[in-house]
């Protein structure tokens, strides 16, 4: 059952949500931060009180999740939704992949599952999670510190 939405969590804002050991997912986050000009994406990894906040509203494991979640409102995007959602979300050229969604999220998924067994081993991880720095450190959700709303 989803709980009450953690009053430092923007309600407006896409958050994606990954693993903060992980090197691809790191480089996930750092692909995506400069492409989003409007400054629209949060960020919080799965290991942060955040991330087990918002993973615990939206009825997902909090413990054994492997994936990078995009939530949007009410909705959570997990695997292959997740990143065709960001993509979508991040205009042209990226958008293109948009229409990879008519794929079922099966076979759409399978190829996520492929990668993400073996991050580990192709990517390698980090003793601990990314420190953000600059501009993207205001885009973090931490459990306590509601971030800086962005003014369209």
């Amino acid at each position: 059952m989803n709980t009450a939405m953690p009053d430092d969590i923007p309600e407006d804002a896409p958050i994606i949500l990954f693993d903060g050991v992980c090197n691809l997912c790191n480089g996930f986050v750092q692909f995506i931060a400069p492409r989003d000009d409007d400054e629209r994406f949060h960020f919080a990894s799965l290991q942060s009180p955040a991330g087990k906040k918002l993973l615990e509203h939206h009825g997902l494991p909090t413990d054994e999740l492997e994936s990078v979640v995009l939530i949007e409102g009410d909705r959570a995007y997990v695997k292959s939704g997740a990143i065709l959602r960001t993509a979508y979300h991040l205009g042209l050229p990226y958008r293109l992949a948009w229409p990879l969604r008519v794929f079922p999220a099966r076979l759409r998924n399978w190829c996520y599952d492929f990668v993400g067994t073996r991050r580990y081993r192709w990517f390698g991880q980090k003793d601990q999670c990314m420190m953000p720095t600059g501009n993207l450190q205001e885009r973090f959700l931490e459990s306590g510190i509601e971030p800086e709303s962005s003014n369209e």
